[in-house]
C-alpha cells in the first residue's frame, strides 16, 4: 500500500503538468514559461499562417499601414533578447518568424506575450535575429509634386490657374515662351488668368516690348488698360495711350486727374491748362463750360459768405445756406441761383438767366429747376410769372415747356394750396388726366366743371357723395342738376 502511494507520488511528481500547490513559485517568469509551452501545444491544432489576415485591438487590420507603424512605434521601444539554451523536455522546436513586438495586437496575445514591456515571451527569445521591420514611406502622389515642379507647358499652366491651382510663372523666362502663356490665357477666355499673366507680363518685360506686343493682340489690351485704369498707375496708363496714338484717351485720362485735386484754386487751373489738351470739339466744349462754371462757383462763394456773415441779406438770413456750391453740377449751381438770386439783373454772375445764357441751358431745364426752387420757397406769384407769355396783340396766355401736369404734381409735391393747384389743374388739356388728377388732390371745383361741361348727369350725381354736406361744392352740384 505505502509503494502504491510512493509510486503515485512518483507519477505526479515525474509528469510535465505539474498540480496546483500552495508551494508552488509565484515567479513571473515561471509562468511565462509555462504559458508559452500551452501555446506550444496548440500549435499542432491550430496552424498559425502568417498570410491569414488579423486585426489588432485598434479594429485595423494585421499588415495595413497604419498597423504598421504602430508595430514599428512597439518594436523600436524594445530590444530583442538572446535565445532560451534550457528548453524542457515535450517543448517544441518551432522557432518563430521574426515578428514586431506589439503588446494589443491578437497574435500578440495567442503567441503568450505579456502586456508588461519588461518580459518577454518564450518566442521572442527564439528569434535569433535583429531584423528591424520599418512601415512603409507615404509619400504625395507624384501628380501632386508638380505643382511646384517646372515641367508645365503654357497651356497646362492656363488650365491649373483656371481651376485656382497656385503656378509659379517664373519659368517662362523667353519672350517667346511668355507670349505663349499670354495667346493661352486670352484663347481660355478666362479675365482672372488674363489679368494675372498680365501683372506677370508688366513686371517682367520692357514696357517698349510689352506694349508693341499688346498692341497686336486687342483683348490683352483691353484688359490691361482697364486694369491700370483700376489701380490707379496713371503714368503707365498715359504711356500706353500716347504709344497707341491714342490722343483723346490720353486728354481724358488727364482731366480725370481733377478729381484728386482738393484745393479750388489748383483745381481751376489745372481745368484751364486742359482746354488745350487734343480733345474733340464736344469735349472741348465740356472742358471749357467745367473751367467757367467753376470760375463763377468761387466768384459766388466768396460773395454770399460774405453777405451771410454779415447779415446783410435777408434769405440768408432766413434760409441759411446747408453746404457750399463749389464744385457742384450746373444744375444745382442753377437750383441755387434760382433760390437765392432769382429777381438779380442778368448782368450778375449769379443770376439765374445769366447761367441759363451762358451755359445755354433748355427751356424744360431752366422751367424744372426754376418751379422747383420758387415752389419750395413757396413764392406763387413767381410761379404765376414763370409760365405767363404775352403774344404779339398785348394777350396773356399760360405755357409750361413741361406739360401742366408735371408742374402739378411739383406744386403738390411743395404743399401748394388748393387754389394754386386748381388754377393749373384746368390748364391740363387732357380731359381724362385732369379728372384724375382733380379727384386726386381734391379740386372739387376742377370735377364739378369738367363733368358740367361733358353733361355727364350721371358721374356728377355719383361725386356728389364725395364731396362734405352742406359744403358750397354741393350748393354747386344741386344747382347745376336743378338747371
Amino acid at each position: 500500500m505505502s509503494r502504491a502511494r510512493a509510486d503515485e507520488e512518483e507519477y505526479w511528481h515525474s509528469s510535465k503538468f505539474r498540480a496546483f500547490t500552495f508551494d508552488d513559485e509565484d515567479d513571473e517568469l515561471s509562468q511565462l514559461k509555462e504559458s508559452k509551452r500551452a501555446v506550444n501545444s496548440l500549435r499542432d491544432i491550430v496552424d498559425d499562417d502568417d498570410d491569414l489576415e488579423r486585426v489588432s485591438w485598434s479594429g485595423e487590420p494585421v499588415g495595413s499601414i497604419s498597423w504598421s507603424i504602430k508595430e514599428t512605434a512597439s518594436s523600436s521601444a524594445s530590444s530583442l533578447e538572446g535565445r532560451d539554451s534550457n528548453l524542457q523536455k515535450g517543448s517544441s522546436s518551432y522557432a518563430a518568424f521574426p515578428k514586431q513586438v506589439s503588446s494589443y495586437s491578437l497574435s500578440s496575445l495567442f503567441k503568450g506575450r505579456n502586456k508588461l514591456p519588461s518580459f518577454q515571451s518564450l518566442s521572442d527569445a527564439l528569434s535569433d535575429t535583429g531584423v528591424k521591420n520599418y512601415a512603409p514611406e507615404l509619400r504625395r502622389p507624384k501628380a501632386e509634386y508638380k505643382d511646384y515642379s517646372s515641367d508645365w507647358s503654357p497651356k497646362d499652366t492656363v488650365r491649373r490657374m483656371q481651376r485656382g491651382k497656385v503656378c509659379s510663372l517664373e519659368r517662362f523666362r523667353s519672350l517667346q515662351d511668355k507670349l505663349v502663356l499670354l495667346d493661352e490665357a486670352v484663347a481660355g477666355h478666362d479675365g482672372n488668368v488674363i489679368t494675372a499673366v498680365l501683372i506677370f507680363l508688366k513686371r517682367t518685360l520692357r514696357r517698349e516690348i510689352l506694349f508693341r506686343e499688346l498692341e497686336v493682340r486687342q483683348v490683352a489690351l483691353c484688359h490691361l488698360i482697364h486694369f491700370l485704369k483700376e489701380t490707379g498707375e496713371q503714368k503707365l496708363l498715359l504711356d500706353l495711350l500716347r504709344f497707341l496714338d491714342r490722343t483723346e484717351e490720353v486728354a481724358l485720362s488727364q482731366y480725370r486727374e481733377h478729381l484728386n485735386i482738393q484745393d479750388v484754386e489748383k483745381r481751376r487751373e489745372f481745368l484751364k491748362g486742359c482746354i488745350g489738351l487734343p480733345f474733340s470739339a464736344e469735349d472741348t466744349s465740356h472742358i471749357q463750360d467745367h473751367y467757367t462754371l467753376l470760375e463763377r462757383q468761387i466768384i459766388i462763394e466768396a460773395n454770399d459768405r460774405r453777405l451771410e456773415t454779415a447779415g446783410q441779406s435777408e434769405i440768408f438770413r432766413k434760409y441759411p445756406r446747408k453746404a457750399s456750391i463749389l464744385n457742384m453740377p450746373l444744375v444745382t449751381t442753377l437750383f441755387y441761383s434760382c433760390f437765392y438770386h432769382y429777381t438779380e439783373a442778368e448782368g450778375t454772375f449769379s443770376s439765374p438767366t445769366n447761367l441759363k445764357k451762358t451755359f445755354k441751358i433748355p427751356d424744360k431745364q431752366y422751367v424744372l429747376t426754376a418751379l422747383a426752387a420758387r415752389a419750395k420757397l413757396r413764392a406763387w406769384d413767381d410761379v404765376d410769372a414763370l409760365f405767363t407769355t404775352k403774344n404779339w396783340l398785348g394777350y396773356t396766355k399760360k405755357k409750361a415747356p413741361i406739360g401742366f401736369h408735371r408742374v402739378v404734381e411739383i406744386l403738390q409735391r411743395n404743399n401748394a394750396p388748393v387754389q394754386v393747384l386748381q388754377e393749373y389743374v384746368r390748364l391740363v388739356e387732357d380731359v381724362e388726366s385732369r379728372l384724375n388728377l382733380a379727384t386726386k388732390y381734391k379740386c372739387h371745383d376742377v370735377v364739378i366743371e369738367t363733368y358740367r361741361d361733358l353733361k355727364d348727369r350721371i358721374q356728377l350725381t355719383a361725386y356728389k357723395c364725395k364731396v362734405e354736406r352742406g359744403s358750397a361744392d354741393e350748393e354747386k352740384i344741386n344747382s347745376i342738376l336743378n338747371n
